[in-house]
């Protein structure tokens, strides 16, 4: 027995000096490794900014309440820890005179999945409450302020629909690394932030908890730094863009403002908006029950996602195409006598008695759609149709934003398969004055004004300074005919339908349009002015859309005016002074 247990004591003897002595740092390292939490921590968001350095999105510091239940935990079952946290909320809740936010539901999942990490009870919250949590006479252990993160809009609704919004979800895995908890990520929704999500999103960091056996946290480390996202600028104008939604307030309708030189978007608005700072840092339920239920459609962005019938502002393209096809001399006259028949069909010119004998150019200044039925009618929708596809109409103009439409250029074919019957003339003669089947967005209708405006160049637009300006196509248009177009939408400004887009100082090209459209037996009125300046050099092409306005002539080109003025500014008027009228009355401005 002696020797039994000689035997015993040696051998427990040499098996404590192989595990204490030669193998300790094998399983010390083992021991750190099984209860060490590696935690994922997001890199700063980049900021985006206008053209000028003008801030449109950043990051804030939002201070949170929160609890660290290790400092909370009881002895026994998990559910005396949860009981114990979930009480002390209801009593700091009673201290700090505020609402409680999280459920014992809340609370559950949280010691039960994330026990190391925080647990924010309130976020976001006043510094009034701060201040009422620092001076508290009671001790609330366990508790302490979290800064977090939060995007905030320091515009307010300015260009939301550009900007799109921000949500919160998991970081993308680190590669090679296994992550046990990590930081929600502000991810973007929607536009701008969503397009470029890859580019504002930064590179994670890390920290390294370290937990006892029931997993509560004991120490931490910090591990890998993260890396902030990249800044984006964009080729936005605040000023301009402030304008242009100053304008549209109160409408349902939708703007575009580009630089017919390269497709810089200045300005983009849809109107009516919200404001992506509802959206920080969730969206209550109440909120996006509103802006869900709202006839209005707040969320939609109507200038790159509406369809609508361009009107008479579509002219231009069917006034081009009768120039390139050979078919038709700009100086032949028609005579208007206020409708056009072709069969059975009568389609009536906005001029009830007729404008007359009149050319194309005059033609364009009156919007006489008279004169461009004859004129479709005469070179067929072969022209027409060829000369909008190069344009671009039916197709995304490519805009760096999510979710963009391409509207409808239609043919026989289309026709025949989606509504089940033959291309007519009447169809035709419809397309040539901007309705029918013909479907396009207001990005469209301004690209194809800055093609007018720059003799013949389509640019793609884009809205952010990574995306370089880049030439989709030349159309190869005849100097000759540009100019007979051009020199027709100068007059629309100075003499025909869109007088009142006139800015003193400054020589304006215009097209007018009124679209009627018919919405569950509704007749209303799309109404749209084109325009781009200064004539002899443009560096600005507009296109704005009113839904239910009067006219294009009426309702919207005085916006196009004040968008303009706040590109240029305007020249003092001496006739000011005297008293005299400086545009004619809205009764003398007729027409689309």
């Amino acid at each position: 027995m002696s020797l039994i247990f000689t035997a015993g004591a040696a051998f427990l003897a040499v098996s404590l000096h192989r595990v204490q002595v030669e193998r300790f740092s094998a399983l010390s390292h083992d021991q750190l490794r099984q209860s060490v939490r590696r935690v994922q921590v997001p890199g700063p968001r980049g900021n985006i900014y206008d053209r000028n350095g003008g801030l449109l999105a950043g990051n804030r510091p939002s201070y949170c309440i929160a609890y660290y239940v290790e400092e909370l935990r009881r002895r026994g079952r998990w559910q005396n820890t949860i009981d114990a946290v979930d009480a002390d909320i209801d009593r700091l809740a009673k201290a700090l005179g505020i609402p409680r936010v999280i459920t014992k539901k809340d609370v559950t999942r949280h010691v039960m999945q994330s026990l190391p990490m925080p647990l924010l009870a309130w976020r976001d919250v006043e510094h009034e409450t701060l201040a009422r949590w620092a001076e508290a006479v009671e001790p609330f252990p366990g508790v302490d302020v979290y800064v977090q993160p939060e995007r905030y809009y320091p515009q307010g609704a300015l260009a939301a629909h550009v900007l799109g919004y921000v949500g919160r979800d998991r970081p993308q895995p680190l590669p090679g690394q296994k992550i046990h908890f990590y930081l929600p990520e502000m991810i973007g929704k929607g536009g701008v932030e969503g397009r470029y999500n890859a580019d504002l999103t930064g590179v994670s960091g890390g920290q390294l908890i370290r937990v006892d056996a029931r997993g509560y946290k004991h120490a931490v480390w910090e591990g890998d730094a993260a890396v902030p996202g990249q800044d984006i600028h964009l080729t936005l104008d605040i000023n301009i863009q402030a304008a242009l939604e100053q304008v549209l307030r109160g409408w349902r309708g939708a703007g575009v403002v580009i630089d017919p030189r390269n497709g810089e978007v200045l300005a983009m608005a849809s109107s009516p908006a919200y404001d992506p700072n509802d959206f920080v840092p969730i969206l209550p339920s109440g909120v996006w029950k509103r802006l869900n239920e709202d006839k209005a459609v707040p969320l939609f962005n109507r200038a790159v996602q509406g369809w609508y019938a361009p009107g008479s502002t579509f002219k231009p393209v069917t006034a081009m195409a009768a120039l390139l096809s050979g078919k038709f001399n700009p100086e032949d006259e028609y005579v208007c006598d206020g409708a056009f028949v072709l069969g059975t069909m009568r389609l009536r010119c906005w001029n009830t008695y007729g404008h007359g004998s009149i050319n194309l150019r005059k033609a364009i200044e009156q919007s006489c759609n008279s004169y461009f039925c004859n004129l479709a009618h005469t070179i067929g929708y072969d022209s027409i149709y060829e000369t909008a596809r190069l344009l671009g109409f039916g197709e995304p103009c490519g805009i760096d934003l999510p979710g963009e439409s391409g509207g409808l250029l239609p043919t026989a074919a289309w026709k025949e398969r989606r509504l089940r019957d033959r291309w007519r003339p009447g169809d035709t003669c419809q397309i040539a004055i901007g309705q029918g089947l013909l479907i396009t967005t207001p990005l469209q209708m301004a690209v194809v004004t800055s093609v007018f405006a720059n003799g013949g160049r389509l640019y793609r637009p884009h809205i952010a300074r990574l995306a370089q300006p880049h030439l989709v196509r030349e159309m190869g248009w005849p100097p000759q005919a540009v100019a007979v177009v051009r020199d027709g939408m100068r007059d629309v400004a100075e003499l025909g339908t869109g007088r009142r887009v006139r800015v003193r100082g400054l020589t304006v090209a215009a097209k007018t349009g009124t679209a009627e459209v018919d919405t569950g037996g509704t007749r209303r009125k799309n109404t749209w002015v084109t325009a781009f300046a200064p004539f002899g050099d443009p560096s600005a092409a507009v296109a704005i859309m009113v839904e239910n306005g009067e006219s294009g002539g009426l309702t919207v080109a005085p916006m196009v005016r004040e968008v303009l003025v706040s590109i240029f500014g305007e020249e003092p008027a001496a006739s000011e002074e005297a008293g005299e009228p400086l545009f004619a009355p809205d009764a003398e401005v007729r027409g689309d």
